[in-house]
């Protein structure tokens, strides 16, 4: 208990695993916590203070599932090993912490999801904004961002989810990190930039960090720090590779918020469904590596031009030679190279790790003639990153076993033939049997005993058998050894060198080949950047052959970027809708352009206005990833962002309401909308009363086309707004989707969504047929249809009193838009009569005249 409670001084914080023989314990609140979490059995031992001690305990050999199960709950544990050799050691065996797991550090392939990044975050702060950097521990990638405000911090962790982000324990963070899970709080000294800047040159060996490009980067280099150093204190070993920083720039990227991922359902609904997405959709790569570099290309789509032609180039070509099978087929043989190359590096990398790394290298060869023949410069591109790496892949065949064993403690790992001295031990241990036969008989002969027996335990080693009624007939030679109950046991001095010599045989044989597995580690570190890059172009390989795959499948184009600003899409389909609909997807056409800013959409709920408008986002975002799209032509000008307000929603969390989260998702698409920007608006102004809704609704649409002057989606059922395209140069148009009412057989009324994109503005919303559609009851839907008459009416005869001659004495029913105050009416409304000289007066009459 002395040992633990040292181990556990040291943190406090975490899940401390303490290794006692084949379990690894956990004592006080720790196992009353584990107990709860992992529903583990909570025990008790010995006595503090007159107290039972609560334990509970996972056995060493399963350790994982608990760990996992742990990190995906967001805690931390720390794992205290026993250092000493138990047979060896004097007294209690030494233990020693020896690893420290977290979510955002892990590295073991049992404790992450294959098809994710693992990513751990810091974040720092000054005058002029946010300072980013975060490292995926098993990729071995580190980079680094600065942002300018909240809002652009709040998009880039809707976009990087980390596992677990560093803060420094400061008041005034944002509301929207409150109740965030896995947030570390750590010492504000820890996030200084000169001592960060210091610790990166330290660790890189370099005496600049002009490479890198982050030398005017303060905020940036004191997040590098913090976390840099928080990885060195939780993993205890060398970070080889970690072997540089890359700095992502928010201008490379088209910018999207937490509101837009999460509206666009990128690769998770709001249900938490992820197969029904667009990374459901499309992601058809074969490696896990090649799924996760596909994630991190659609939540960060490009606007360089050129790398997404040499993408788009590269999947047409694909397409035509059908090359894409052939690499998809031949992926079928690769493992997680990119992975296992980080556990090489980690020295973690286990036997069969080896033999995957190994399959993987001798496939290049294949690959590269699949990529040969085919005229694409990407694709030449990433033949030459693939590299040779003949002596790699020569020397995993000859040192790798063909079918290693799990572990390496196991032995057979090394493959016979690579090491004489390795194989002479082993031949040791494979003849024991053989020799223990042959010596069995010689000795029933010498001995004219028939019934005696060579044998072999762990406790007493080798023995000569014989029972207790010939044990008069033993040869002299015979030393006793154990006296059974109906036998006795004997040892020869023949039989003894034998058995020193195969038992050692047998230790030595398993430090020989650990001694080969190090070595070949080496040998493998040595070799490791140019094994990352070839990971790494296999995953880009893995994707554009998907993408090739998918643009086949169902039916997608090669869209073209350009740099003339407009959008003109034909036939685009909702790409996720079409995938589940079992009837045939309605195409339909958008076309914006400098003189036709936005779209207003009317028409009836179910008829197909918000599927409209994200399916055009969509095919926008995934020409700026290097996919083909779902339309038959699509032309699409610059796009610096996509920025939605679509849906119903509270956040209880941060105390607000439904309305108040549509206004400040409007809001901010207000205040950060350009002319390049995508924006699709649904229904603004639901939220609140119908005339507050209107007003709103007005205010925002005429905002985003005259102020922002952006390429606009606008959903709504307020028909006041149709009204918007007759203003002259306002940029606007009407489009509607149709409903057509149907009378079946039976005499029911039926609804018929045509799914249509027409010009034009909607004639009406067939509000109560949806409601029926939906199961209200008759009654209900008879009470609701004598309303809308009664409201119908009354609008009618409220129209015909304002514009008849007796309204000048009825009491009157204004417009719902007030019109503006005149300049005449401000300057009236500003004079105090009582306050002006008859000059003065005189002189404001003649001012209201002239303002009239």
């Amino acid at each position: 208990m002395k040992q633990y409670f040292a181990a556990k001084a040291e943190y406090p914080d975490l899940l401390l695993f303490f290794r006692m023989g084949d379990f690894y314990e956990l004592f006080y609140d720790d196992a009353r916590k584990a107990a709860r979490l992992l529903d583990i059995t909570l025990t008790q031992r010995g006595a503090s203070a007159g107290q039972p001690i609560p334990m509970a305990g996972v056995p060493h050999h399963s350790a994982e599932g608990y760990l996992a199960r742990l990190v995906a709950l967001g805690e931390s544990v720390a794992i205290c090993e026993q250092i000493g050799d138990p047979a060896l050691a004097k007294g209690i065996v030494e233990r020693k912490v020896v690893r420290i797991i977290t979510p955002g550090t892990v590295t073991d392939e049992a404790l992450l999801n294959e098809r994710r990044d693992t990513l751990l975050m810091a974040v720092s702060r000054g005058k002029q904004g946010y300072g980013l950097a975060w490292a995926d521990l098993a990729g071995g990638r580190f980079l680094v961002n600065e942002v300018d405000n909240a809002d652009a911090l709040e998009a880039e962790l809707a976009r990087l989810e980390p596992a677990e982000l560093l803060l420094p324990d400061e008041e005034g963070w944002p509301a929207f990190l409150q109740g965030r899970s896995g947030i570390r709080r750590r010492a504000p000294w820890l996030f200084d930039a000169d001592s960060g800047r210091r610790q990166l040159l330290q660790f890189f060996g370099l005496h600049d960090l002009t490479g890198f490009g982050i030398d005017d980067k303060s905020l940036a280099t004191a997040a590098a720090g913090a976390l840099l150093g928080y990885v060195q204190e939780t993993q205890k070993q060398q970070l080889p590779h970690l072997s540089a920083i890359a700095v992502e720039s928010a201008g490379d990227a088209i910018a999207m918020n937490a509101a837009t991922r999460r509206h666009l359902e990128l690769d998770t609904r709001v249900d938490g469904d992820t197969k029904n997405t667009l990374l459901g959709v499309l992601d058809t790569t074969i490696t896990p590596m090649g799924g996760r570099l596909l994630r991190r290309w659609l939540h960060r789509p490009l606007r360089d031009r050129r790398v997404l032609g040499e993408r788009h180039q590269a999947v047409s070509t694909l397409i035509e030679s059908r090359g894409d099978d052939a690499l998809r087929e031949r992926f079928r043989a690769l493992g997680d190279v990119e992975r296992i190359l980080t556990r090489v590096a980690l020295r973690s990398a286990r036997p069969r790790d080896l033999s995957t790394l190994r399959d993987a290298l001798a496939m290049l060869p294949a690959i590269r003639d699949v990529l040969a023949p085919l005229d694409s410069p990407r694709l030449d591109s990433l033949s030459r990153e693939l590299g040779e790496h003949t002596g790699v892949a020569a020397l995993l065949a000859r040192a790798v076993a063909p079918q290693p064993p799990l572990k390496l403690a196991d032995g057979g790992v090394i493959a016979e033939g690579f090491d004489a001295e390795l194989d002479e031990l082993r031949r040791l241990s494979t003849h024991a049997d053989q020799f223990l036969v042959d010596l069995e008989q010689r000795e029933r002969e010498s001995s004219g005993i028939p019934t005696l027996k060579v044998g072999y335990n762990r406790v007493h080693g080798y023995y000569i058998e014989i029972s207790k009624g010939q044990a008069d007939k033993a040869p002299v030679h015979y030393t006793r050894r154990q006296t059974l109950t109906g036998a006795e046991r004997y040892i020869t001095e023949e039989l003894k060198q034998f058995e020193d010599k195969v038992l050692s045989a047998r230790e030595r044989s398993l430090s020989r080949e650990k001694l080969l597995y190090e070595e070949l580690l080496d040998a493998l570190n040595r070799e490791l950047e140019p094994l990352k890059r070839c990971a790494a172009a296999l995953s880009e390989l893995d994707v554009l052959a998907a993408f090739a795959e998918r643009a086949q499948a169902l039916d997608w184009s090669q869209p073209e970027l350009t740099a003339e600003p407009g959008l003109r899409i034909e036939r685009g389909r909702h790409p996720v809708v079409e995938a589940v609909r079992e009837e045939p997807f309605e195409p339909n056409d958008l076309c914006l352009g400098e003189d036709r800013r936005m779209l207003v959409i009317t028409g009836p709920n179910m008829g197909g206005k918000s599927t409209y408008m994200r399916q055009n986002a969509l095919i926008v975002l995934l020409a700026h990833i290097g996919s083909f799209v779902p339309a038959s032509k699509a032309v699409i000008g610059p796009i610096d962002r996509i920025l939605t307000r679509i849906g119903a929603g509270d956040d209880l969390a941060r105390g607000q309401s439904t309305f108040m989260v549509e206004m400040a998702e409007t809001s901010y698409i207000l205040h950060h909308a350009t002319s390049q920007s995508l924006v699709l608006m649904d229904e603004i102004g639901r939220g609140t009363s119908t005339y507050d809704g209107l007003a709103l609704a007005d205010a925002v649409a005429r905002h985003l086309a005259a102020s922002n002057r952006c390429y606009t989606l606008f959903a709504t059922h307020y028909f006041e707004l149709t009204a918007l395209a007759g203003e002259p140069g306002s940029g606007i148009a009407n489009v509607h989707l149709d409903a057509v009412e149907h009378t079946d057989a039976s005499g029911a009324e039926t609804l018929v969504f045509m799914h249509a994109v027409k010009d034009g503005a909607a004639d009406r919303s067939f509000g109560l047929q949806v409601a029926a559609l939906a199961g209200l009851p008759r009654t209900t839907l008879q009470q609701a249809r004598r309303r809308l008459a009664e409201l119908e009416q009354r609008g009618r005869e409220t129209h015909a009193a304002q514009v008849s001659p007796q309204a000048l004495d009825a009491p009157q029913q204004f417009g719902l838009f007030a019109p503006a105050p005149s300049a005449a009416q401000e300057a009236l409304a500003a004079l105090d009569p009582d306050e002006l000289t008859p000059k003065q007066a005189l002189e404001a009459l003649y001012r209201l005249k002239s303002l009239l």
